[in-house]
């Protein structure tokens, strides 16, 4: 098998042009001045870590959003005291409820009237791509047989139809199935590296978005609608199932473990934050872990994108 490693990936990123004619129209760099370099244009042309240039370009009008600047501080200390609230009571209830219906129609409703096309994008793309990794560590695991993720949302209302449960079902189910077929195959890994990494999964995702109808409201950063609906999320799941949530962030090191693995390459490991599932994290910081694992799993979808440009 070809040694592409994590240098030579992105080598083949700085080979290609920075941005595309797609990503040019979401964000255009400003004049350079030496004296006076721009934040935001550093960020969207720096190379050190690969990411789709349409992606990166949403990314980066998203972080410059005003609402980030000036709401996002005070939508995280509400956030986190009714989130207090909700936890506190749901624990002492004698009983516990669930709500997917309600859940899931009233995040599209939300994302529809209140939320950024930018972070829009973002979010249905992110749901995408998930499914895409999973089908990847499938077609290249220990079983090519074991269910496959047809979760390929396109649009905002496609999410009202249980998306974000199914994508947690999914992680989690395939983590057990994958598992179990481990035990039953233990020399799969060495058959996968005879036959060569298939990369059929790795395929571009369709996401529409209505990004030109004017809805005066539709103002939200990624990361304060995350804030506010963790809350929601956290009322319309039992305390379990919410608990199930948030942990599943933290299998982001288990799925760059599965495909360090197949490729022999570790190196880019470093842009995973989210770790040691053993050591849950706080639901208090459930948005946060949210947003970075919608970068960690962009970093690593472009990773794959490019080492199935390398390897053909």
């Amino acid at each position: 098998m070809e040694n592409l490693n994590y240098e030579t990936v992105v080598s083949q990123q700085n080979a290609e042009l920075t941005t595309t004619a797609e990503a040019t129209e979401i964000y255009t760099p400003k004049p350079r001045d030496r004296r006076n370099p721009n934040t935001w244009d550093t960020l969207y042309l720096d190379g050190a870590i690969p990411v789709n240039p349409v992606a990166k370009a949403y990314m980066i009008q998203d972080l410059q959003s005003w609402t980030r600047n000036y709401l996002l501080i005070p939508i995280k200390l509400l956030a986190n005291v009714m989130l207090a609230v909700i936890m506190t009571v749901k624990r002492l209830l004698p009983f516990q409820f669930n709500a997917y219906g309600l859940m899931h129609k009233s995040a599209a409703f939300f994302l529809n009237n209140f939320v950024s096309p930018a972070a829009c994008y973002l979010i249905v793309r992110h749901i995408c791509i998930g499914s895409n990794i999973i089908n990847f560590l499938i077609d290249n695991g220990p079983d090519p047989t074991l269910e496959k993720s047809t979760l390929y949302p396109r649009t905002v209302d496609d999410l009202a139809d249980s998306a974000f449960l199914e994508h947690d079902l999914i992680l989690y189910n395939f983590v057990l199935d994958y598992n179990e077929a481990e035990r039953a195959n233990p020399q799969w890994l060495q058959q996968v590296k005879q036959r060569g990494i298939n990369y059929d999964s790795i395929e571009p995702v369709t996401v529409e978005i209505d990004f030109h109808s004017r809805r005066w409201l539709r103002i939200l950063d990624l990361e304060s609608a995350i804030e506010l609906f963790k809350v929601f999320y956290s009322l319309c799941l039992t305390s379990d199932e919410f608990a199930r949530a948030v942990l599943s962030l933290q299998l982001d090191e288990n799925i760059g473990v599965y495909i360090g693995r197949l490729t022999d390459d570790y190196d880019w490991h470093h842009v995973i934050a989210n770790r040691h599932p053993l050591a849950p994290n706080s639901p208090f910081n459930a948005a946060r872990d949210l947003f970075l694992h919608g970068i960690i799993s962009e970093y690593l979808y472009r990773y794959l994108e490019l080492r199935k440009q390398l390897s053909s």
